[in-house]
């Protein structure tokens, strides 16, 4: 990140080398701040990386899956965290200065590769495992440092403040992160849970007064597609999650239908992001980029505990209430994906064009939020917990909808008057 961008240079290499241009290829340095390539596309390199988090996703909602105690569900949130804040440097930095070349497929491939020791350690990551998980992760922050100063050292001096106060927040969380590896399993998930809210918050602070007088713009298309790919990552731990439940079940037509209406919770998640949030551009400023990027992070945190809880939810599809922690992890999990997308909303850049619709919009998302946290408080038989909740998803699908085509019923009446 940096205050003002110089004049932009040619876009991404060449994906393989020719002739002479092996050595640029493998050494090329990466893309200076304001060389935003706004016209690719999101590569397979990309979607490679991606597809490591499913793996650490899946080990931490495995793990919640089998404690649901306020102190599984405590570690899941810090651990899923930290998990988040790997994702989101990696995907920003490619976003914004990766190339099409072998310097940056390299240095992705290395931290794949520290990805996949940690998804060793996540499912423990309360106990002993907790010691390597940190070193491991201090050595990835300690990566991705190196990958954001190796832009800094290329921008002019007088355009250093802001990617300074980055590299240093980066640099305090290494030392934080190593100096839990010899604590107590307790005082580590401490260290580790302030680490996520004070670099988050910070973080948040630095990018607001970053783009407070945007010099150039840095939302573009496919940065939105790497966010809602994520989504779609959690949303497969709901599958896992009912699946799961189902091979470890006696099945029988109650467990097989309560199954499968947590499943349609899932459908539920993804037709309210991916028709409220899903592909539409956040605004550049920085309170709404800023909002947009790390109210993200609940969003996904929301998604995944509910693919948890579905094994929960199947397990004891046959009980007349549904497990006071369970009930309450899928009516929360619910909630909160409904009340993210209220924040969400306003970060739009076409907020303004339709205030009326989304004003209604997030106005039901509120009662059905309310609602499903009624719901998981009034423990109903998992089968009818998992369809009231089915319902109020669908409710404020089919509202949204209905009022989209109203409004665009107006918007032609107009045009044709």
């Amino acid at each position: 990140m940096s205050d003002s961008a110089p004049e932009p240079r040619p876009g991404n290499a060449e994906a393989m080398p020719l002739g002479t241009g092996t050595r640029r290829w493998l050494f090329r340095p990466p893309r200076r701040h304001g060389e935003v390539d706004t016209g690719r596309s999101v590569s397979f390199l990309e979607l490679f990386y991606d597809l490591v988090y499913v793996v650490l996703v899946g080990q931490a909602a495995h793990t919640l899956a089998e404690d649901f105690s306020g102190r599984g569900t405590a570690t899941f949130a810090v651990v899923f965290g930290l998990i988040w804040i790997a994702w989101l440097n990696g995907t920003l930095f490619y976003e914004l200065h990766g190339r099409e070349d072998g310097h940056t497929r390299s240095l992705i491939f290395v931290q794949m590769l520290l990805l996949s020791l940690m998804a060793v350690y996540v499912g423990h990551a309360d106990g002993d495992d907790g010691r390597t998980l940190a070193a491991l992760y201090a050595l990835l922050l300690a990566l991705l440092s190196y990958q954001w100063y190796s832009v800094y050292r290329q921008d002019e001096p007088e355009l250093r403040r802001t990617p300074r106060r980055y590299l240093i927040v980066m640099v305090a969380g290494i030392i934080a992160i190593a100096a839990s590896v010899p604590l107590s399993a307790d005082a580590r998930l401490v260290v580790w849970a302030v680490f996520v809210v004070a670099w988050c918050s910070v973080e948040c602070v630095i990018l607001i007064f970053w783009r407070r007088a945007p010099s150039y713009n840095v939302v573009t298309e496919p940065m939105v597609e790497r966010f809602g790919l994520f989504i779609i990552i959690v949303l497969g731990e709901v599958v896992i999650g009912v699946v799961n439940g189902l091979t470890e079940t006696e099945r029988s037509t109650l467990v097989t239908t309560t199954g499968l209406l947590g499943l349609a919770i899932g459908f539920g998640f993804w037709w309210n992001y991916a028709d409220l949030v899903s592909r539409r551009l956040p605004r550049e400023s920085g309170h709404s980029l800023a909002t947009w990027i790390f109210t993200h992070l609940p969003t996904s945190m929301a998604v995944a505990a509910a693919g948890a809880g579905m094994v929960g939810l199947v397990e004891h599809a046959t009980d007349h209430r549904t497990p006071v922690a369970v009930s309450w992890l899928m009516g929360g999990s619910v909630a909160v994906m409904l009340i993210t997308i209220v924040v969400l909303l306003p970060t739009l850049a076409d907020y303004d064009r339709l205030p009326s619709v989304y004003k209604s919009v997030q106005a039901v998302l509120v009662v059905a939020a309310v609602g499903a946290l009624l719901v998981g408080w009034s423990r109903p038989a998992p089968w009818l917990l998992a369809l009231i909740l089915l319902l109020l998803l669908s409710a404020t699908w089919v509202f949204a909808f209905v009022r989209w085509l109203r409004q665009g019923s107006l918007i032609n009446e107009r045009t044709a008057d």
